[in-house]
């Protein structure tokens, strides 16, 4: 299993190269961050990174607690790539995603992916402090971070870049050989390392609050940050986790803070959809009790803006749901919705609640109408398809996830309620393309090529299904061909 110790030992990779110290001018005097160029190109192509990110995403699918929670998942990738848009150097497309996990903590590799501890909802108090959380590990990417990283110790050791991002891919994998083959590979003093460590957060930070002021953001999010970490440290036997993957020694909080009052000040107003995803978080993530959670809200209500009250309320009314106290779950999001009738919460919300209410038509007249006003939303097309899943209309809902999984194939969901539509309605063959597709997510190659294999066995001799299993098939092949050579 993909245990923490690998998961911090991936987190110190992404957090242990920076090649130049090239120092930035002030952004009130109207410069720009110098290229401090893509030296990691010569050694490791942005095709190779692709690979190499597309395969570490899959081990970590099947190895941990993603949350493929459309209505958050939806949040984040928003406002990552709110962020990206103001980031320079960008060279690969970014995936942005959540892991179940209450510690403080999040990192990005190759590939352009991004991660965030669910964790970081209960700490951070405003979008902007997520925001410079998000902006520091975007950095790390279009700064190739990693990959001049690998290329530094590739050059202390006989190792090539492509051995050390192998090895790091079999760490994941295969955890004990893993860490032995880094081992045997990464020769060098454990004092450089850290060094290098210190400096390469340090630029991470710069690039990032650059992002965070052309993104619209208060600046003085990250230090604030940074400080309300450390203040936690010290009064704790157990440091956060983010905290020993990027190191924090109080000159790195006191760069941030000089660096931020050099940015214009921003003071945007709270952000409603951050809070909703907070209370979402704290509801359906935090691992809290019923009276835990409620007590939550009502204390943190009191201290937030007025404009994000009802992202409080929201909160407790997925409490009352989850709980099956469906009343009082009612009158908060009729009332709710009735406020804000476009507002992708609220509307996943009510949904979840009219099946757990038996009103499934309640839910499927509700989403048919928002979707009539906004047909490629995500969150609408996968409740959509499991409302109709839900009443039984198993052709019409297998109709809308054929249209959401060509658009979003790697989401989970959409093969998840692809593979129970087939089956209820009998379609053996393609039950088993759709458990097949999930897991191919998870790296698992030889079960899903066994599933299609089935499925090309199952359906009619000469059919075009046929031939789609077939053609499948040998795309996955060649798939796991090169994953297992990227281990090597």
């Amino acid at each position: 299993m993909f245990a923490k110790r690998t998961r911090s030992l991936l987190c110190l990779y992404t957090a242990t190269a920076f090649c130049s110290l090239n120092p930035m001018l002030s952004y009130a005097e109207g410069n720009e961050l110098p290229d401090i160029g893509t030296v990691a190109g010569a050694t490791l192509s942005i095709d190779q990174e692709l690979q190499y990110g597309d395969a570490y995403m899959r081990i970590i699918r099947g190895t941990q607690p993603v949350i493929n929670d459309p209505v958050m998942s939806e949040y984040v990738d928003t406002l990552g790539h709110r962020l990206v848009s103001h980031a320079q150097n960008v060279k690969t497309p970014f995936h942005f995603f959540l892991i179940n996990d209450q510690e403080i903590n999040a990192f990005a590799f190759f590939g352009g992916y991004v991660a965030l501890h669910s964790g970081l909802f209960l700490y951070t108090q405003s979008e902007s402090e997520l925001a410079s959380v998000m902006a520091h590990e975007i950095s790390h990417v279009t700064q190739r971070h990693l990959a001049r990283s690998m290329e530094d110790q590739a050059k202390q050791t006989p190792a090539t870049i492509a051995a050390l991002a192998g090895s790091l891919l079999l760490a994941i994998a295969a955890p004990t050989a893993g860490i032995a083959a880094i081992t045997a590979t990464t020769a060098g003093s454990l004092q450089g390392r850290l060094n290098y460590t210190r400096a390469y957060e340090k630029e991470a930070d710069r690039f990032g609050m650059q992002v965070l002021a052309k993104s619209g953001f208060d600046v003085m999010a990250m230090p604030r940050f940074f400080s309300r970490l450390a203040a936690e440290s010290r009064y704790s036997s157990k440091p956060p986790e983010m905290l020993l993957t990027h190191p924090l020694p109080q000159s790195r909080i006191t760069d941030s803070r000089e660096r931020a009052q050099s940015y214009p000040q921003i003071h945007p107003k709270a952000s409603l959809r951050f809070n909703l995803a907070r209370a979402r978080a704290i509801a359906r993530y935090a691992g809290l009790s019923e009276q835990a959670a409620l007590a939550w809200f009502n204390r943190t209500e009191q201290k937030t803006a007025p404009s994000v009250e009802s992202a409080f309320e929201y909160g407790k009314a997925l409490v009352y749901l989850d709980n099956k106290k469906l009343q009082q779950s009612e009158k908060i999001l009729s009332k709710l919705l009735k406020s804000d009738p476009d507002n992708d919460f609220y509307l996943d919300g009510m949904s979840d609640l009219y099946l757990a209410l038996k009103q499934a038509p309640k839910a499927q007249a509700m989403l048919k109408k928002a979707l009539d006003e906004n047909p490629d939303n995500s969150v609408l097309l996968i409740n959509y398809a499991n409302v109709l899943l839900k009443e039984e209309k198993y052709e019409s809902a297998i109709q809308v996830l054929h249209r959401y999984t060509h658009d979003h194939p790697d989401d989970p969901n959409g093969w998840s309620l692809l593979s129970e539509a087939s089956s209820r309605l009998g379609n053996s063959e393609e039950d088993l393309a759709a458990r097949a597709e999930l897991l191919a997510l998870k790296a698992q190659w030889n079960k899903a090529i066994q599933y299609y294999t089935q499925a090309s066995q199952i359906a009619k001799l000469g059919s075009l299904e046929q031939a789609r299993y077939d053609a499948r098939i040998d795309q996955l092949i060649v798939q796991r061909e090169r994953f297992m050579a990227l281990q090597k």
